[in-house]
């Protein structure tokens, strides 16, 4: 039981998760860009792959391999498509998990269209066999077929057509250099800011023929995470709160009462996240505290408060990892309305000032 005897979403019900659900998936193919200058945010990427796409072009060649690497809800799948878009080619979508034998690889390339891009989302969680055979199809638009097994098998080399491999990546980190080598751009997506979002949720909004004002649209962008998809996520959810208690115009005291409703807050947390931060403040003292003892103060996995709580309240600076364990800063006291203890406790000198 949580010690503030609330319940707590799950991953899959989280309204600031950024894994997209069906809804998303449906929602966002209508309000992907589909051209580079369409494309908000991401200044620094955009512009060298502009480059990237318009030299190709000009060459009258493929483009260099890709990767993306940055975390969920970003936009990774969108320049995906861009990237095809920009250069008149088909794309093929396909992901890392799905690609568990070298066969199944060699069959999608084997298909492939001169100049097609073939999307590899989360290509981190590819089978060993099937990296190392795209080593060499991304390098010489080649590959092995191994026909036989033993002293007998034979490998007859099967020849590729020329395409753009566009890898996306929530973990660059665990690739192996080999295979972030062969490509030709490289580029990490950064989280954006509120003033970015205000413009992504402004053209969502016109897309989805929501009336909104300047203060609605800010409001929902400062409790957005930094990341489009929730962005697009909380306008869905404020829409449709402005239309049945409202008059339908998204306002900024509109878009507070609807979150209110929702349970963001003005930084984008939900019930997840401030149960941690209660129990870590309440229970604790503001630590440290061992991640397994959290978690069982909130009532979830470990790993769900790892990888779905953890990683935004870090990025906050609401709460700090340690070789001792958890630990509040004084501005998780300060966001909950609390007051620090008197001094430091064990393990947090230096964290409070007396």
């Amino acid at each position: 039981m949580n010690w503030d005897d609330e319940s707590v979403p799950t991953t899959a019900d989280r309204l600031v998760g950024a894994a997209a659900d069906g809804e998303d998936q449906a929602v966002e193919a209508a309000l992907r860009p589909k051209a580079l200058e369409e494309f908000v945010g991401q200044e620094r990427v955009r512009e060298q792959l502009d480059l990237v796409l318009k030299a190709a072009r000009q060459r009258g060649g493929t483009a260099d391999h890709v990767l993306l690497s940055g975390a969920p809800g970003l936009g990774k799948t969108t320049l995906s498509m861009i990237i095809a878009a920009e250069m008149g080619a088909p794309i093929r979508i396909t992901s890392g998990p799905a690609i568990q034998h070298a066969g199944d690889l060699a069959a999608i390339l084997s298909s492939l269209a001169e100049g097609e891009v073939l999307f590899l989302d989360e290509i981190h969680r590819m089978s060993r066999p099937a990296e190392e055979m795209l080593y060499m199809a991304m390098e010489d638009f080649r590959v092995d077929v191994i026909v036989g097994k033993g002293p007998g098998a034979t490998a007859i080399p099967l020849e590729l057509p020329p395409f753009t491999l566009v890898g996306a990546t929530t973990r660059a980190g665990l690739l192996p250099p080999p295979l972030r080598d062969r490509f030709g751009f490289t580029g990490h997506m950064e989280f954006y800011a509120p003033s970015e979002l205000e413009l992504v949720i402004h053209r969502s909004a016109r897309l989805l023929d929501v009336e909104i004002e300047p203060g609605g649209a800010a409001e929902i962008a400062g409790r957005s995470r930094g990341t489009p998809r929730i962005a697009n996520r909380l306008l869905r959810r404020v829409r449709d709160f402005a239309q049945v208690k409202a008059d339908g115009v998204i306002t900024r005291e509109v878009a507070g009462r609807a979150l209110e409703v929702y349970e963001v807050d003005g930084r984008g947390l939900d019930r997840l996240d401030r149960a941690v931060l209660r129990a870590l403040l309440g229970l604790f003292g503001g630590g440290p505290v061992g991640l397994s003892t959290l978690a069982v103060a909130v009532g979830e996995e470990r790993e769900t408060v790892e990888e779905v709580a953890e990683p935004f309240l870090v990025r906050e600076g609401l709460l700090a990892r340690t070789s001792r364990g958890r630990v509040a800063t004084p501005a998780a006291w300060a966001h909950l309305g609390l007051v620090p203890p008197q001094g430091a406790g064990p393990g947090q000198d230096g964290l409070f000032v007396p």
